[in-house]
């Protein structure tokens, strides 16, 4: 046990942090159009909530073929850098920290983002159960069943690998502190990583070794890049839905960590299910996750204080990340510190819209 708190300063990487408070990635979808530009409204949000040590951005696609969401940012045109170069400018004026996580949903996603095309995926396997937002031509936003994907070619896959490493130069071109991939929640690295998925049966398909293969390429891409300690990435071994329910995740997890170690990145980022009846995650996971990979470890998924400095105490994680608190409270960090009460989210204005549930919540009075 340890008496490491939310609020002492940590080394991540290349890059100094005040607490160990993190604000998780939340698709909010108020980007500019035409274009998913990042604007002066996303700007204010995030500086709101620059109390955290580091701040992760919403999920943001490195490509027009990885979007799967109505109004999520870019990261892959000149407008789109200039907008986030706003954001990143305001936050660093306050002291936080702030990284770009990177973005390709793979099959989670529709033909409407895609010329009428399919969206792609590791193989031809259409996801039950699973919605992507859609705005309609009437402005409204609705929930869309995902079509049948199809499978990527390797040639293809490298392009993707590609456009991840010119997505984390821009997010550096952007005044970003690092990039964090989006490994879980069932887009596109988790796809790859899961056999209800990934049924290919060349070079990325088939062993546990194969289907990490491109998370491995991917994240080597980027360290090259950037600079591996300015790079971390999300996983989430007991997120099952969007069809991704799979008997073999964990010790795939478990080894594509191990394989992720020796090149030196910042940090796992653990997502975990937060729903009332959701899975806990095994202490002997945790366990065996530092036993294998010796960078940080965030933890995010229905924390509060109590919780998030018991975990910290164990040695079993360096940050804690809140998401869900963060959007009513852009205060979270002061309120956590001072054991203030939280106010709670409007659900009907979390995606889209205008300031109106997104930077009209006040600070604590």
């Amino acid at each position: 046990m340890t008496s490491t708190t939310l609020f002492d300063p940590l080394q991540l990487g290349a890059t100094t942090l005040r607490n160990r408070v993190v604000m998780a990635p939340m698709t909010r979808a108020r980007t500019t159009q035409p274009g998913d530009i990042p604007n002066d409204l996303m700007a204010e949000y995030y500086a709101q909530r620059a109390g955290a040590g580091l701040l992760v951005t919403e999920a943001t696609q490195i490509s027009p073929q990885g979007q799967g969401y109505s109004f999520t940012p870019g990261i892959f045109s000149a407008e789109q850098v200039a907008g986030w170069r706003t954001v990143t400018e305001r936050v660093h004026a306050l002291g936080a920290k702030i990284f770009l996580q990177l973005w390709h949903v793979g099959r989670v996603s529709h033909s409407v983002f895609h010329h009428g095309q399919p969206p792609v995926a590791p193989s031809a396997i259409q996801p039950k159960d699973t919605q992507v937002w859609i705005v309609g031509e009437d402005g409204v936003g609705r929930m869309t069943d995902c079509p049948m994907p199809r499978a990527l070619s390797v040639d293809e896959i490298g392009g993707i690998i590609a456009d991840f490493r010119r997505g984390a130069a821009n997010a550096i071109a952007a005044g970003f502190d690092g990039v964090e991939v989006h490994g879980g929640n069932g887009y596109l690295v988790d796809q790859f990583l899961r056999g209800v998925s990934n049924q290919r049966t060349d070079q990325y398909g088939g062993s546990c070794d194969n289907r990490t293969r491109f998370l491995v390429e991917l994240m080597s891409a980027l360290a090259d890049e950037i600079g591996a300690d300015k790079v971390g990435v999300r996983l989430a071994p007991y997120i099952t839905f969007k069809d991704m329910a799979d008997p073999d995740i964990v010790p795939t997890i478990l080894r594509a960590a191990e394989q992720l170690d020796p090149l030196g990145l910042a940090y796992i980022h653990l997502s975990e299910a937060d729903w009332d009846d959701a899975p806990i995650i095994p202490v002997d996971f945790r366990h065996a996750l530092r036993r294998v990979f010796h960078g940080k470890i965030i933890v995010a998924g229905g924390y509060d204080k109590q919780r998030a400095e018991a975990i910290l105490a164990t040695g079993l994680a360096d940050l804690v990340a809140f998401g869900r608190p963060f959007v009513a409270n852009p205060d979270l960090p002061q309120r956590l510190a001072h054991n203030l009460p939280l106010a709670q989210p409007d659900g009907a204005t979390l995606f889209g819209g205008n300031q109106q549930g997104y930077t009209d919540y006040p600070a604590y009075a």
